[in-house]
């Protein structure tokens, strides 16, 4: 997802993090291991394809794609704790993304799932290259949407996790000092080039208001100062990565420049395939399914 060319890279970073953000009779929900705060459905049999949110997002963001799958997947669809009106880990100590990293990792292990294949949107692609850096004989293939190693890089590619940090902390004290008003209607305002589809922006905003402020900055905070870039050339798993580009279209942004982006971030990592929507914002998987779902298709039947 590309930033906006003007303003301040705490706005930018707020701009593009916090907008991250009815089952079928078919599915179940799936016994988790004790003291797991993932909520998960399935849906299907198959090949394990389990899907993992972004900030703020619900389970609903990859529905349309599970239903597309399910007839010869088994479709894992996660929520975060935090998120959309999933209750907090309050006493959430470490840091946000090695905490999910973790239990969906317990997750997979308690299930016995092997030869996975993860689908990660925005804050989810981020774990999905968390996971398979910790346990890669348990993925087999990766499908990251709309998602980058580090996203501090979009304005500076010499920018680094350890010079972000104390933005990322007044970025944290900022929103948490915010009068819920206030913090409700920037949020709100920050949705509006999340789809390219209004019927979708209700829903964004109320996964938005339902989820837990502090929950929010600290996978803000982590994720600003989350640097994978050099990390993913020990990724050796066949990777599939969808980009958006049309939501910036009027400040300049072009295919190809936004191509250049994704390239750059994804330079060490060598198994990887990068392929941009024409006309899908931030939440692909809505705003441009079937191509999602074609992409994805062909890339797991060619592996």
């Amino acid at each position: 997802m590309l930033c906006k060319k003007n303003g301040g890279l705490i706005a930018v970073m707020i701009a593009i993090l916090v907008c991250m953000i009815s089952a079928q009779q078919s599915h179940s929900e799936t016994a988790l291991p004790i003291k797991s705060s993932l909520s998960i459905e399935t849906k299907g049999t198959g090949p394990a394809l389990i899907f993992i949110p972004g900030l703020n997002s619900g389970k609903d963001t990859f529905r349309p794609t599970c239903d597309y799958f399910q007839k010869k997947y088994q479709c894992h669809l996660l929520q975060l704790p935090g998120f959309a009106g999933r209750p907090a880990i309050h006493s959430l100590q470490q840091d946000f993304l090695i905490a999910m990293r973790d239990e969906i990792l317990a997750y997979i292990k308690t299930h016995k799932l092997r030869k996975i294949t993860l689908v990660g949107h925005s804050l989810g692609g981020t774990l999905s290259l968390m996971l398979a850096l910790k346990a890669p004989k348990l993925v087999d293939t990766l499908v990251i949407v709309d998602a980058l190693p580090f996203y501090p890089g979009i304005q500076n590619p010499a920018m680094t996790a350890e010079l972000m940090r104390p933005q990322a902390e007044q970025m944290r004290a900022m929103m948490n000092n915010q009068s819920q008003a206030d913090y409700e209607k920037n949020a709100a305002t920050n949705m509006q080039g999340m789809s390219n589809n209004p019927v979708h922006l209700p829903l964004l905003i109320e996964w938005s208001k339902s989820s837990d402020r502090t929950t929010t900055t600290q996978a803000m905070v982590a994720l600003m100062t989350t640097d994978l870039r050099s990390d993913i050339a020990a990724i050796k798993q066949p990777t599939l990565v969808l980009g958006a580009w049309a939501a910036y279209k009027a400040y300049g942004s072009t295919k190809d420049s936004t191509a250049g982006i994704y390239k750059l971030q994804y330079e060490k990592l060598k198994n990887v395939d990068i392929r941009m929507s024409d006309t899908g914002y931030h939440f692909l998987t809505w705003d441009d399914g079937d191509w999602v779902n074609q992409q994805i298709s062909g890339f797991l039947s060619a592996k």
